[in-house]
């Protein structure tokens, strides 16, 4: 049996999958695109399990809902299990009302109820299972109870048949009737031909053409909007039905809102919770972990030197392990223990549902700039990686609004931005190394907003979408959850060390081990690397005060990866010194020129210039054409440079003056 996972985002759709598989999980792309797919094996049975992306509707806004509407037309599922949010109850019913439009057998898993009853709300679940004619399932999937009953439920086919209700007004009803289309989920494919939906305008004819006419002109709106706002008033009928409410003492949620949503702690809360994240992550923990990681892995280069000698092993393969490999991968896996904390942090407050309040709060704010609350959430996921940041923005609707956001995105710092940040400040500002690290969080946050002001001013003029959303309840985080949201993050970011880093680090000690005529162990200076940085050592001038071929090609090769900066970096140091000072970038004297001020700005450079190409990449994507895209690199690295070198030269003007 095939059966399919369906749900809204954040309605614990990926903690049921994991609970009803356990183990017995598969996970790769669907095809043609980068979204995650899910597909495992239900416990004790042999029923494949597939993990739709999370939608809100089976209309195809969004991509994820095109992969999820695709799926269930192409590959037919026996069964779909539809998890809903019982805290989201309206919203998790449209998507509900859609499913059951279609073929196949659906049960619901109703999630959180236990949570709604500390509201003193009550939900008659035989009651809504009767009105909708379809089996439904309490559980918890944070507290694991009723995985048991809905799986005993699947394996002993207790579901019942889907009888197609009619939701709509009998005028809907009766033409829906009269033209029904023939075809396999003939009640969902009807409605869609009557909304036209591009997707089924095979099915057109003379006839629905009539119809959607005579909809048209009875209700004096589109066919969509009218078969839209039906479902909702069935949906709110179905609530007033199956809902019982009982006086109940202000819950915690209430009680936390009013600190958190304070307008005017709000704002100031949320900045304290973002600079102690940047203090925990690359403070206080960078401060115990980096140096041991570093040792380890220093000892490790010379104990693989001593070995790769012993073996007579060539000059020149033994630099290239140890001077090219060890030196570039390892300068990126000393920063993995502050990512973790990074990731750990921020998926606390995801889960919580603290990120969805403040996104919330924000809204009126972004709105003024261009943006509205959605934007928030691109801006959070591309806190871990800018390409699935960019992708977020596919949710929001109003075009020059999705443009700006996927222009402003890289703004935000990423995981791969991270060893940059504390190699520069853990070295320059070693006291105050957290606080550094938090300075520039929220100095991307001052470019973002400077920059959206610019687009509303001359790119984007149009307005900016509403953002509807209803507030989840604070909750626990689920630890197993957090875990494997942690890991899988931090995960990705060691495949990039074991890929992309591993394959820049062979290609920058080639380049630094070989002159123009390609004879091997010239110096330094005289390599093609130096060679190539020295022609455009010009452009990174003001943004640091030296003619630096070293730090120019680093800098370059942030496009490839951000992490390379400091991979390249430390390739570059390492040459002509000895292993010991290796781990030191600084200590080097191609590096020894910088101070604290030009370390700032060519931090702030790596920061806001262009992302990495897999994120400018996702960009062309989303964008749709080179042009735009072309645009957004361009704009990102020249507002960088321009902010990079404003910060050196006051800095460097009000040094001379009080200094």
């Amino acid at each position: 049996m095939k059966i399919a996972l369906v749900g809204n985002q954040n309605s614990g759709k990926t903690t049921l999958f994991n609970l009803l598989t356990g183990l017995n999980q598969k996970i790769g792309n669907w095809p043609g695109v980068t979204i995650e797919r899910k597909i495992g094996r239900i416990r004790k049975t042999n029923y494949e399990l597939i993990d739709l992306p999370g939608i809100y509707s089976l209309s195809p806004y969004t991509l994820e809902e095109e992969i999820s509407r695709k799926y269930i037309f192409e590959e037919k599922p026996d069964l779909i299990i539809n998890i809903i949010d019982a805290t989201s109850l309206e919203r998790s019913l449209y998507l509900t009302t859609q499913l059951l439009e279609l073929d196949s057998k659906v049960i619901i898993a109703l999630n959180m109820a236990d949570i709604v009853e500390r509201k003193g709300i009550c939900i008659d679940i035989n009651k809504l299972s009767k009105l909708l004619n379809t089996t439904v399932i309490e559980i918890s999937a944070l507290k694991n109870t009723g995985i048991e009953h809905l799986i005993s439920h699947i394996r002993r086919n207790e579901i019942l048949e889907n009888i197609h209700n009619k939701i709509y007004s009998p005028f809907i009803e009766e033409i829906i009737e009269d033209v029904k289309i023939d075809v396999d989920h003939s009640r969902f494919v009807t409605i869609k031909a009557l909304e036209e939906d591009e997707m089924f305008s095979k099915y057109q004819n003379e006839k629905i053409q009539q119809k959607i006419k005579e909809v048209k002109e009875h209700y004096n709106s589109d066919v969509e909007e009218v078969i839209a706002n039906q479902r909702y008033n069935y949906i709110e009928d179905l609530k007033e039905k199956v809902l019982v409410t009982k006086a109940v003492k202000k819950s915690t949620t209430d009680k936390l809102d009013k600190i958190f949503l304070n307008k005017w702690l709000a704002i100031p809360i949320f900045a304290v919770i973002m600079a102690m994240i940047y203090i925990l992550s690359v403070g206080v923990v960078g401060s115990f972990t980096v140096d041991f990681v570093d040792a380890r892995i220093g000892q490790f280069g010379e104990w693989l030197s001593g070995r790769l000698e012993a073996l007579n092993t060539s000059a020149w393969l033994i630099s290239l392990i140890i001077d090219g490999i060890v030196a570039g991968v390892g300068a990126i896996l000393n920063f993995i223990p502050q990512l973790i904390i990074l990731f750990l942090l921020i998926s606390i407050l995801e889960v919580t549902g603290y990120m969805a309040r403040i996104s919330f709060f924000l809204d009126k704010l972004f709105r003024k700039i261009g943006l509205s609350g959605k934007s928030l959430i691109p801006f959070i996921v591309g806190s871990g990686c800018s390409v699935p940041g960019i992708m977020a923005c596919r949710t929001i609707e109003n075009e020059e609004e999705r443009k700006m956001t996927i222009f402003l995105t890289p703004f935000i710092p990423c995981s791969a931005k991270l060893p940059i940040i504390i190699v520069f400040s853990s070295f320059f500002f070693e006291k105050n190394q957290g606080l550094i690290a938090a300075s520039l969080y929220f100095l991307s946050i001052i470019v973002i907003i400077i920059s959206a002001l610019i687009f509303k001013k001359i790119l984007f003029k149009g307005k900016t979408s509403v953002y509807i959303s209803e507030l989840p309840e604070y909750k626990l985080p689920d630890v197993k959850y957090v875990l494997r949201d942690v890991f899988d993050k931090t995960w990705s970011f060691i495949k990039r060390a074991g890929s992309i880093i591993l394959i820049c680090s062979i290609i920058v000690w080639f380049m630094l081990s070989f002159s123009w005529k390609l004879e091997y162990g010239v110096d330094v200076e005289k390599s093609i690397l130096a060679g190539i940085g020295n022609s455009l050592a010009w452009i990174f001038y003001p943004i640091i005060g030296e003619y630096s071929w070293a730090a120019t090609v680093s800098a370059i090769q942030g496009l490839v990866a951000k992490e390379q900066v400091v991979s390249s970096m430390a390739i570059i140091a390492g040459f002509g010194e000895d292993l010991a000072e290796t781990s030191l970038i600084f200590g080097s004297s191609i590096f020894a020129f910088f101070t604290p001020l030009s370390a700032y700005s060519f931090m702030m450079f790596n920061l806001f210039s262009a992302p990495c190409f897999g994120a400018i990449g996702a960009m062309r994507r989303e964008l749709g054409s080179v042009k735009q895209m072309l645009k957004a690199v361009s704009f990102q690295t020249g507002l960088a440079w321009v902010f990079s070198t404003l910060v050196f030269t006051i800095g460097t003007l009000m040094m001379r003056i009080f200094l």
